[in-house]
């Protein structure tokens, strides 16, 4: 079982940014798949972005353009780039892991905050 956990959500206010983190214990992290999830009050959890062992990235269409997902293998940790933040963006953000691009994502971090409002 993969550790994770979050940081760097918080308050922004429309248009602003955040950078958040997601720091892996675990052996051979450069071995897993990584994602990036958020849930909404009322919301379904849904996937904002994700990335292979192998660097390739996928977003979700309401993200593209202003979300980046990426990874440091060296620290063990993968990160959300958001620029051009939305309210609809507040959610809490939750960082996942698998092993394998054929299974769901089975590690969890605990999540964090995001809120954009003015």
């Amino acid at each position: 079982q993969v550790q994770l956990v979050e940081s760097g959500g918080g308050l922004v206010q429309p248009g602003g940014s955040l950078r958040l983190s997601c720091a892996a214990s675990v052996t051979g992290f450069s071995l897993y798949a990584m994602g990036w999830y958020r849930q909404a009050p009322g919301e379904e959890r849904e996937l904002v972005a994700s990335i292979s062992s192998g660097g390739r990235t996928n977003y979700a269409d309401s993200v593209k353009g202003r979300f980046t997902i990426s990874r440091d293998n060296a620290k063990n940790t993968v990160y959300l780039q958001m620029n051009s933040l939305k309210p609809e963006d507040t959610a809490v953000y939750f960082c996942a892991a698998r092993v394998s691009s054929l299974t769901a994502f089975n590690s969890w971090g605990q999540g964090t905050q995001v809120t954009v409002s003015s």
